[in-house]
């Protein structure tokens, strides 16, 4: 039953992909002509060219979202674009990494550094630690993602489940995936090829043998529902974190939707044009005098449009591609009336804020960020939080919250992590005088006290 089973799925490969008298086989969007050809033999010949630079990742991170620093054993994959050791992956990967160790299809170990990354398109650009005399290292090659449609074969690579690497094949399911607060600067690639935890990193592959996307985001319990970063997106990504080690976004703070917002069943008129949904409070938008409800018609003197939400994170892009501390001009309607109205875009800088453990303390603090935590920044712009509550522990016993905005601590002012840090360390020195402490709150917008008695060692319970 089984060996029939998968002859009749050979078959049906071929019958799909055009395979036999009547058709050739689709590499990439790309019709290669009327020929015989074995569809195993195509899939077997595409993973022979890439397989060998797909990258088994195990790191060691340093987290705090439990309240104490913790380093944690994580595993991903990564493929190299280059004989050097030049390789790509997610940033979820290895963000917060203080090791990297990578395994090769040949059993060699290598460590490797980070060259840069960019949280909001999750990739990074890795670079392996070659021994002297290296050989050139297995390489893939970048393809064209925008080649691509629905139906394609591709097949994704990495190493689920932490163990060293595997290969599953699918189809294209979309070739434009927009997925609501993950969708910032680029569209997705959503295929029915099993990407499974661990996938992150890898390589998705057409049937040329080329990277069309980076394995990103997978069903964590089956599923036949995946995403990966498609290559062209990492086409405008890598040059950025070989040359600044970062995307050096630029930020206007205007928050944009679509002429034809279905999901919030919202029609407005026109065919052309985006419109203003939001200006953040303080941002270049906001002061140029843009306002909610205008229609941009052009960034720069060139059209800009967005009919569907499938078409903001393009516009986006041509925004946070601006350059800084230049004045634009933008082109928009108001009420039906053309405007011309000059912005000057500015760097977006951290979209995270730095952490800091506080042992004894049993809670870890961490800088509030417009972008990572909007809803704090609503209330201070500038501050710490608390991030992590250790459960069982004396922050817990004082009823402290994940989410807390520090104002004082012990009657001085907290701004930054090195407040923090300052008092902690006298709070310790001073810990057989005095192991009560006073912390200011701002909890849901709402200032109280509590008392911390730090007396207890519950590390050492």
């Amino acid at each position: 039953m089984k060996r029939y089973f998968a002859q009749a799925f050979a078959v049906a490969l071929m019958c799909v992909c055009g395979c036999g008298p009547a058709g050739g086989v689709r590499q990439g969007g790309a019709n290669t002509g009327l020929a015989r050809l074995d569809f195993r033999k195509v899939v077997r010949e595409a993973k022979d060219k890439v397989f060998p630079a797909v990258v088994f990742i195990k790191c060691l991170k340093e987290t705090h979202e439990r309240g104490k620093k913790i380093t944690q054993k994580m595993a991903g994959s990564g493929v190299l674009i280059s004989p050097g050791g030049e390789m790509l992956t997610n940033w979820h990967v290895v963000d917060k990494a203080v090791e990297i160790r990578c395994l090769l299809l040949d059993g060699r170990a290598m460590d490797a550094k980070l060259v840069g990354s960019d949280k909001d398109t999750d990739l990074a650009l890795v670079q392996l630690t070659l021994p002297k005399g290296a050989k050139p290292l297995p390489h893939a090659v970048l393809g064209d993602s925008t080649a691509l449609t629905e139906g394609d074969f591709v097949m994704a690579m990495g190493a689920p489940w932490g163990l060293s690497r595997s290969v599953s094949i699918g189809i294209v399911s979309c070739t434009r995936r927009f997925l609501p607060k993950n969708s910032q600067y680029s569209l997705w690639l959503q295929t029915d090829a099993a990407i499974s935890p661990g996938n992150s990193g890898g390589p998705l592959i057409n049937t040329a043998g080329k990277i069309v996307g980076i394995n990103t985001r997978g069903i964590m319990w089956g599923g036949d529902m995946g995403f990966a970063v498609p290559s062209e997106t990492i086409g405008y990504i890598l040059p950025q974190l070989r040359k600044h080690k970062k995307v050096n976004w630029s930020w206007t703070g205007l928050q944009l939707q679509p002429l034809r917002d279905f999901n919030r069943n919202i029609y407005f008129e026109g065919e052309k044009g985006v419109i203003v949904a939001e200006t953040d409070p303080e941002s270049p938008a906001r002061r140029a005098g843009i306002l909610k409800d205008d229609r941009i018609m052009a960034v720069a003197g060139k059209p800009v449009n967005a009919v569907t939400e499938e078409t903001l994170p393009l516009v986006r892009r041509k925004l946070g591609l601006l350059e800084k501390h230049k004045p634009v001009r933008i082109d928009l309607l108001r009420k039906g009336k053309p405007l011309a109205i000059t912005i000057t875009p500015r760097e977006k800088g951290k979209v995270e804020g730095a952490e800091l453990d506080c042992p004894r303390w049993d809670l870890t603090v961490k800088t509030i960020n417009q972008f990572d935590n909007p809803d704090l920044y609503f209330h201070r712009k500038k501050g710490v939080f608390v991030y992590g509550v250790k459960h069982p522990g004396n922050a817990s016993n004082a009823n402290l919250e994940s989410q807390d905005i520090v104002l004082e601590i012990d009657g001085k002012e907290v701004v930054t992590l090195d407040d923090v840090r300052k008092i902690h360390k006298t709070a310790l020195k001073n810990i057989k005088k005095k192991h009560r402490i006073v912390f200011t709150l701002l909890r849901n917008g709402l200032m109280c006290q509590v008392v911390l008695d730090f007396a207890r060692d519950y590390e050492k319970e």
